[in-house]
């Protein structure tokens, strides 16, 4: 069975493809030609997933699934959420001729400066269409935010999130060991099971 992701990134389409049994491959939007700008203008990671997921899918026909990832912070009422990608660009402060990253790690330190509740965590949502009916799998990491940036590793938030039981921050774990543990990894595996299972 073939089934699109609704993704270009070539890492998460190769991870993904290693996990699951024979039987299956996994198309990238490359592979189909797609480079429309799939919509997520929603105000919940699941809205945003299930989204791009039928987007696509009503696109193409095919069965496919899509994710969004959100770093949630307890002290700031679960924000940045689904907004995390861009962060540093709404509202103030906004840090014009920073890379959007560094912006939004910048923005978050200064939110939580003085902060005593540290407490964070990522999660990932997957919604998979499938034969028109869809299906949702999440992922859940707990940890805390960081006083500072550390490591060179990963993207996005990974220097300022330490994952709950380690002394090292995403960043500066090696990228297989973060792989194993992550809230996408974990949603991943509730996917790659469904289907492995059917």
């Amino acid at each position: 069975m073939e089934i699109v992701f609704a993704t270009n990134n070539l890492h998460k389409l190769g991870e993904i493809s290693a996990m699951l049994s024979e039987g299956y491959k996994i198309l990238g939007l490359n592979d189909l030609g797609i480079t429309d700008e799939i919509p997520e203008d929603h105000d919940t990671l699941e809205e945003n997933a299930s989204q791009k997921a039928w987007y696509i899918y009503r696109k193409t026909g095919r069965n496919c699934f899509a994710d969004d990832t959100g770093l949630e912070v307890n002290a700031l009422g679960g924000a940045p959420g689904v907004y995390s990608a861009r962060y540093s660009r709404m509202g103030n402060p906004v840090f014009p001729g920073l890379p959007p990253a560094e912006g939004n790690i910048k923005k978050l330190l200064l939110a939580m400066e003085g902060n005593p509740d540290r407490r964070a965590r990522f999660r990932t949502v997957i919604a998979l269409i499938l034969d028109g009916v869809e299906h949702r799998f999440e992922g859940i990491i707990e940890g805390v935010i960081t006083d500072a940036s550390s490591g060179t590793e990963g993207f996005g938030y990974d220097p300022v999130f330490r994952p709950g039981g380690y002394s090292v921050s995403f960043a500066e774990m090696e990228l297989s060991e973060k792989n194993h543990i992550s809230h996408r990894a974990k949603a991943v595996h509730a996917l790659v099971q469904f289907l492995n299972a059917m």
